[in-house]
């Protein structure tokens, strides 16, 4: 029998699983994987035998911490240029609605990006997503939109993939097209839907680009009416849909994503009870984004205690993107989805890794256990609840994808 391709010993697991413990938690631990799956993670007595005779390669972490790798679930992380003059502008007093309909926002990022080339889109996202890793991240979300049309959605889409490909990490593209409406189709909304339902999302499923389709159901974007045609579009062509819904203003947009059994309804801050209960009967994941929250100084809360009560899952990400949340750390996300949300560290740590990989539909990661897919971190911290506790420093000591050693 071929041995196992590592094991460490001495170690402590946050398996993150529900073995009755907090945070799944395992002392005097051993986590031994093959072929890029996880094949022990238990109390080391209980190995089935000696671990020179288990695995080729073993170890000992002297008790240090191991988690699931962390998953980034919600990023707009390939993008041209920066916006930080509207984030002096918003200091000033000027509201990101007015920005956006001064030809600000999302609509200045697209000028950017269409004029990138995909070398230099590459070159300005790379370093975004190191950073990410870095820090713990070992699976990513990307969306699109910043292209608004055919050819600079695929480039982003494709720059989004050849950064997992790069870094060695898994990245999981979702076509945003419905984000914006672009400059050539002002005053003609519309026309846009047509132009995204007919031509753009199957040229992209055509293509194999996306894993998801996303939209940005908002005052200042698009209506329920024309979200549910896109989402219609993406079901015909066998694709799961996420939403932007609810952070500005209460469109009904989680129970809009409910009904068509959305991976994931994200942001949620104006969600009333009807949408928390049709999320979860839709079994659909709440992603929480409070940096977004934190930068745009919102006030408005998400319906947490809701989301307890009826049992939705919560995910927490990055939201990172050049307007609303320029967060390079996902776990600055999770502490502050812990001081202003109120999440407890524990929440924090699962929603960006069992609660997060749902969100994007992926059942083999964000958990210790065996048969889930080797992605895990050595961590130097004396409790899990440091992961959420620190504001920065660098407190990820080794990475692994596929159990595979990755660097940032």
């Amino acid at each position: 029998m071929k041995p196992w391709d590592g094991l460490l010993l001495d170690c402590r697991l946050a398996t993150l699983t529900d073995n009755g413990q907090p945070y799944g938690r395992i002392e005097n631990a051993a986590l031994g994987w093959k072929d890029g799956k996880i094949t022990f993670s238990a109390p080391q007595g209980q190995l089935p035998d000696k671990p020179d005779v288990l695995a080729a390669r073993v170890e000992s972490l002297n008790s240090a911490w191991i988690t699931p790798g962390l998953i980034d679930c919600h990023t707009h992380l390939v993008f041209a240029g920066n916006r930080a003059h509207e984030f002096e502008l918003r200091l000033q007093g000027v509201a990101y609605e007015d920005i956006a309909r001064a030809g600000g926002g999302i609509v200045s990022t697209v000028e950017h990006t269409r004029a990138a080339s995909a070398d230099e889109l590459f070159a300005q996202s790379l370093p975004r997503a190191r950073g990410l890793l870095a820090d713990g991240v070992t699976t990513l979300e990307i969306k699109s939109g910043y292209g608004l049309n055919f050819d600079s959605e695929a480039k982003m889409l494709r720059v989004a993939r050849r950064v997992g490909a790069e870094l060695g990490i898994d990245v999981r593209t979702t076509f945003l097209g419905a984000h914006a409406v672009p400059p050539e189709f002002g005053g003609r909304q519309s026309d846009y839907v047509d132009e995204l339902c007919v031509r753009m999302l199957p040229a992209i499923a055509h293509a194999g680009l996306a894993d998801a389709v996303d939209a940005f159901c908002e005052n200042i974007a698009f209506t329920p009416s024309e979200t549910r045609r896109v989402f219609e579009t993406a079901r015909s062509l066998g694709l799961p849909v996420k939403l932007h819904a609810d952070q500005l203003s209460d469109l009904d947009g989680a129970a809009l994503a409910a009904e068509f059994n959305a991976l994931s309804a994200d942001h949620l801050e104006y969600t009333n009870e009807a949408g928390v209960r049709a999320m979860a009967a839709a079994g659909s994941v709440a992603v929480m984004l409070p940096a977004a929250f934190y930068t745009l100084r919102e006030s408005r809360l998400p319906p947490i205690e809701k989301f307890r009560a009826h049992g939705v899952p919560m995910a927490v990400a990055s939201d990172l993107n050049p307007g609303t949340s320029p967060v390079l750390s996902l776990r600055h996300a999770m502490n502050m989805a812990c001081t202003l949300f109120r999440l407890t560290p524990e929440e924090a740590l699962r929603g960006a890794t069992v609660h997060a990989a749902r969100a994007l539909g992926l059942a083999d990661r964000g958990m210790l256990a065996a048969d889930q897919r080797a992605d895990f971190v050595i961590w130097d911290v004396e409790h899990p609840a440091e992961l959420c506790y620190w504001i920065g420093g660098a407190l990820a000591r080794r990475m692994y994808v596929g159990g595979r050693t990755v660097q940032p």
